[in-house]
């Protein structure tokens, strides 16, 4: 019986998802399920799947949802103790979901919540793309060793939170009434960091698995690092996750830092052209936490949970230094 289930989100992938079904379809563990979900991709690339790949479960959107939609209706057609999301634009090594699974195998206490894999670059295989992702006091996310040798990461480690472009999750905890699946309403960028979040203020574990290696070409979707699309939503979902899960203490605390943090970024985007698109980003996050919908979202304080959120505190302050390590 398959352990897991690989979620792979498609809009428009063509020229990446048949080497990504491939390499993963070659790796060691070959009893695995495997859901492609598609947001309304127009590039044959869901024609090209339904041909090559028929042991493929496919769920077609009829739009594009958003990754946090997409990877969510995946995750509810899965049964498998574990969820394995995937990028399109990845090649996984033989022994990715081998080794994603056995660190969460080996938990027999089940406090870890998820597992990143090592990304490196597709395009120059000894530099890391993501080795885990941080979160700091300032309010920015980060990728752990970004463009860094891959020799220096070689040990499984805590981290803030998993890269949600390859990662395994402990699929009973994200039923509702537990940590919960994505929040739909970040549509891109900052799900993963946010989910990984609230796991730390319910008691429980990311880490980083060391051993589990994929290759990502990155921004195959955005189209570049950085664009007007991706800065205007990272930008209000960068407000959102802080308003969602630090309660109003917390906030007051950080302020004067997550002040610099974005005046940093401020100047950061103007200079690259982008600064209004990055303001009116800040003014929309500032409205989906005031909203309905960002208002039933926010997690709310339990006094029984203060320890984990001063740990988390002692982290986005850690974090900082971490930038500059």
């Amino acid at each position: 019986m398959a352990k897991s289930t690989v979620v792979i989100p498609n809009y428009n992938g063509i020229a990446y998802i048949q080497a990504c079904l491939e390499s993963l379809y070659a790796g060691t563990v070959t009893d695995i399920e495997v859901i492609v979900v598609d947001n309304g991709s127009v590039d044959g690339s869901m024609e090209l799947v339904k041909e090559k790949f028929l042991q493929v479960r496919l769920i077609v959107n009829k739009e594009n949802k958003g990754f946090s939609y997409a990877v969510n209706q995946g995750i509810k057609a899965s049964t498998t103790p574990y969820v394995i999301l995937l990028n399109n634009d990845t090649q996984v090594d033989i022994a990715f979901v081998h080794e994603l699974e056995k660190v969460m195998d080996s938990d027999k206490k089940k406090k870890i919540f998820s597992a990143s894999a090592k990304m490196l670059s597709l395009y120059d295989k000894d530099q890391i793309d993501d080795a885990g992702d941080y979160y700091c006091a300032l309010g920015w996310a980060f990728a752990r060793g970004k463009g860094k040798k891959c020799s220096q990461y070689t040990t499984d480690c805590e981290i803030f939170s998993a890269c949600a472009g390859a990662a395994i999750y402990r699929r009973e905890l994200l039923e509702e009434d537990r940590i919960g699946l994505f929040d739909e309403a970040h549509f891109a960028y900052f799900e993963d960091i946010d989910i990984g979040y609230r796991a730390k203020i319910h008691g429980y574990i990311n880490q980083f698995a060391a051993n589990s290696i994929v290759y990502h070409a990155g921004s195959a979707t955005s189209g570049s690092r950085y664009n007007s699309f991706k800065t205007r939503l990272a930008s209000r979902n960068s407000v959102y996750v802080i308003y969602k899960n630090m309660p109003f203490f917390q906030i007051l605390l950080n302020m004067p830092l997550l002040i610099v943090g974005f005046l940093i970024k401020t100047v950061f985007f103007a200079r690259k052209g982008m600064g209004k698109e990055y303001l009116l980003g800040l003014v929309k996050g500032v409205q989906l936490s005031m909203s309905p919908e960002g208002k039933k979202r926010k997690q709310r304080f339990h006094i029984r949970r203060a320890g984990n959120y001063a740990s988390i505190q002692f982290l986005l302050w850690r974090n900082i230094i971490r930038l500059i390590e």
